[in-house]
């Protein structure tokens, strides 16, 4: 619950527009453990110095392609 609503509030401060902050819950709730273990790594990468966020953040999620295939709906 705390959790969901920490969530939401980071979304919007990073921009995501309220449309798009549902949709993006329901894909997170499918698998937390999925997004808890790329939020990790990308935070312990950037301690490391391992480049700007986005570019961080797309290595990793690169890394989960197949798992989040299977979270995010097909179009």
């Amino acid at each position: 619950m705390f959790k969901e609503f920490f969530i939401k509030k980071m979304l919007k401060s990073k921009g995501v527009p309220e449309e798009q902050i549902a949709p993006l819950m329901e894909v997170i709730e499918k698998n937390p453990a999925l997004f808890q273990k790329i939020a990790e790594e990308v935070q312990v990468k950037l301690k490391n110095g391992g480049g700007d966020q986005m570019q961080v953040t797309m290595a990793v999620m690169q890394k989960y392609q197949d798992e989040l295939k299977k979270v995010f709906p097909k179009p």
